[in-house]
């Protein structure tokens, strides 16, 4: 099988092109080369597509092997491996995801990708779409138990599940304990990714994040823009911001007038090889 290392912001995945080659059983092949002492080592598995009504289709799992409907680093590898690789020459892409078609702005450079800028589509805050087991309209500066102690949470899904929780000191959190304690929290029927962040000024936010299926990862790109509307929501920051993550910054603007969440970012090209299943070798 041959495939491709990308990262975007430290938020690493195995690529595979099914355009030419097939996979028979893509859960079980991303525990498999997630694995980063047995396997290839990522966050996870990104399968490239043909669509109907797109460019290109998406198709992630997470490094435990479940599915997952959106990654914003993710698909800016997408579009940088499409156009890289020469199944494109447009620079501005429709991909669709688990979650609904997003479309990609690419920067080029020298012939390269080097930025992709996405459209994320709309922050939805009503828990039963989340989803959130809540009696409430929307989850905003709510308070939470979990990990021994309470913490205030905001809710939402940019396609995918979040809870955003604001903390003094983010670098300080134990997040192999805290973490497992809010994804398997009751109120999150599908569990949840989670982001703990710090509004350093109104330009600027802390983060790091807690993946459902994946644990603490350099980056997350839709928990990045969650954190953004988030903070936004309780007022602590402007409309454009930028995350600051353990991986590296994203660009996060939320458009009031459209309710549009935009993400810009690098994608970057790791390396390239040949995946033997054991036994094939």
């Amino acid at each position: 099988m041959r495939f491709t290392k990308m990262q975007g912001i430290g938020n690493d995945y195995v690529y595979v092109c099914t355009l030419d080659q097939e996979v028979a059983d893509p859960a079980s092949l991303a525990v498999k080369v997630s694995d980063r002492h047995f396997g290839i080592g990522s966050d996870g598995l990104i399968l490239i597509k043909p669509a109907q009504d797109a460019d290109f289709e998406m198709e992630m799992y997470n490094a435990d092997g479940s599915k997952a409907q959106m990654c914003g680093n993710g698909i800016r590898c997408v579009g940088k491996y499409v156009y890289d690789h020469g199944l494109t020459d447009k620079t501005k892409l429709s991909i669709l995801t688990g979650s609904g078609i997003k479309t990609l702005d690419l920067t080029v450079k020298d012939g390269k990708v080097s930025e992709v800028k996405v459209n994320m589509g709309h922050p939805v805050f009503m828990p039963d779409l989340i989803p959130v087991k809540s009696p409430l309209s929307t989850i905003i500066g709510e308070e939470i138990e979990a990990a021994g102690r309470k913490w205030s949470m905001t809710c939402l899904s940019m396609g995918n599940p979040h809870c955003v929780v604001p903390v003094e000191d983010p670098e300080g959190l134990d997040l192999e304990k805290i973490g497992p304690a809010f994804e398997n929290h009751e109120l999150f029927p599908e569990k949840i990714n989670t982001e703990f962040i710090k509004v350093l000024d109104k330009n600027n936010i802390r983060m790091r994040v807690w993946e459902r299926g994946s644990g603490e990862t350099m980056a997350c790109g839709t928990g990045a823009c969650a954190a953004a509307c988030a903070a936004m929501m309780l007022g602590l920051c402007g409309r454009i911001v930028e995350v600051k993550l353990n991986g590296g910054t994203l660009r996060i603007e939320w458009d009031m007038v459209s309710d549009i969440v935009y993400m810009t970012g690098p994608a970057v090209t790791v390396f390239e090889g040949e995946y033997f299943m054991p036994g094939e070798e």
